[in-house]
């Protein structure tokens, strides 16, 4: 979006042609759509802009719920945005530790800002690009506690100000195009400069969740979180908001219900052994976490193959932190044996899960030319460092 077109979708014309806006259906005609709202007199421009918009709200309620309603959005902006429920665990923390003014410094469109001034902690946003800064702006119109400066992180005067709440932002953004940033060092701001704020206030600051863990700093709380099984974040804390005893943690949330494992450092691996009559899969907050250990020890379990992240164990258990499966049988190896053996179960449906070897699921769910009308999972892994194939069912 260029700053023409927020002027044009700011204007009183363009908020209530927006507002007036069915939700986004892709399968709507489009260019019938177009012409209808040309023909109601509306500019080009205007009508791009809301059709865009429509667009993003609709997308937005998987991280913003029925505020997603209200909101206005970039496509950048929405991408790296952080889901509320998640934002709210961040506010928290500030509220908890007693800091009543947080900066948000690089808001983007203020998601993180949003859930800190419900929470009724003043705060001071700011953000580089002056689209997306009005934007925060537009977003956080309700809360009189929030404001938005169209400014860079590093220039924002943070004087009487407690915390402050980083999302660098690990994208760029060329001739229409987005590219993730590879390298720690090309964040904008830049991770010495978010670091740094911590020798003089609380600080939180969002990492991709597969960022290297050399970039996290001893003596910090590294807490990875994910929602509904897709691990959507690092957060490392630092100061007040850091807990005590905690340098690793992996939240896990499903629906409305959260539970986290914690531990001081990375965990050692559980011993390994044979398979037992039942495989448990970490989740991926788990498994960055690196506390498979200890979840393994917590559920009488044991590690399948070292350094590959499967449990086994020969009793049923419910766990928030893994998926368990029953194992039925053991499958052959071999290609052909494999097709021949899923023929006779006349599996025609089946769902390949793989770690520790070099199988693409989709070549070869091709290759094993499945009919049939059941349906199945196979897992493919090493159990002590040698290649199986598991025929296993969800427990």
């Amino acid at each position: 979006m260029d700053r023409a077109e927020l002027v044009e979708l700011l204007s009183p014309e363009g908020l209530h042609l927006l507002d007036a806006m069915p939700e986004w259906d892709s399968k709507a005609d489009v260019v019938r759509l177009v012409a209808d709202l040309r023909k109601d007199g509306h500019s080009p421009g205007l009508v791009a802009a809301v059709l865009s918009q429509a667009r993003l709200r609709t997308r937005a309620r998987a991280k913003f719920g029925e505020f997603a309603q209200r909101m206005l959005f970039t496509e950048a902006g929405l991408e790296q945005a952080t889901r509320l429920k998640v934002a709210a665990l961040h506010a928290g923390r500030f509220a908890r530790a007693g800091i009543g003014h947080v900066a948000d410094l690089g808001c983007g469109i203020g998601g993180d800002s949003l859930a800190m001034a419900a929470v009724d902690l003043e705060v001071t946003a700011a953000e580089a690009d002056e689209v997306t800064a009005a934007i925060a702006s537009f977003n956080l119109t309700p809360f009189v506690r929030a404001r938005v400066l169209h400014a860079r992180a590093e220039e924002v005067p943070l004087g009487g100000i407690g915390g402050a709440w980083l999302d660098p932002a690990r994208r760029t953004t060329a001739g229409g195009r987005t590219t993730r940033l590879a390298d720690p060092s090309d964040y904008t701001p830049s991770l010495d400069f978010a670091y740094g704020l911590a020798d003089r206030m609380a600080v939180g600051v969002k990492l991709g969740p597969g960022t290297d863990r050399e970039v996290i700093p001893s003596g910090t709380e590294a807490q990875w979180v994910s929602v509904d099984g897709d691990v959507v974040e690092l957060g490392v804390w630092f100061g007040p908001v850091a807990r005590p005893g905690v340098g690793r943690a992996a939240l896990v949330i499903r629906g409305d219900q959260a539970a986290e494992l914690t531990a001081g450092a990375d965990s050692e691996d559980a011993p390994t052994g044979p398979l037992g009559d039942f495989l448990y899969e970490p989740d991926g907050a788990v498994i960055r976490a690196r506390l498979i250990g200890d979840l393994a020890r917590s559920m009488g379990g044991w590690m399948l193959s070292d350094g590959i992240a499967w449990i086994t164990a020969d009793r049923a258990v419910d766990s928030s932190f893994a998926r368990g499966f029953r194992v039925l049988e053991r499958l052959p190896n071999d290609e052909r044996q494999l097709r021949q053996a899923l023929a006779e179960r006349r599996i025609g449906t089946l769902e390949i899960k793989k770690r520790g070897v070099d199988v693409d699921p989709a070549t070869l769910r091709s290759k094993l030319r499945l009919r049939g009308g059941e349906s199945a999972t196979i897992v493919i892994t090493r159990e002590g460092g040698r290649r199986v194939t598991l025929l296993v069912e969800r427990i």
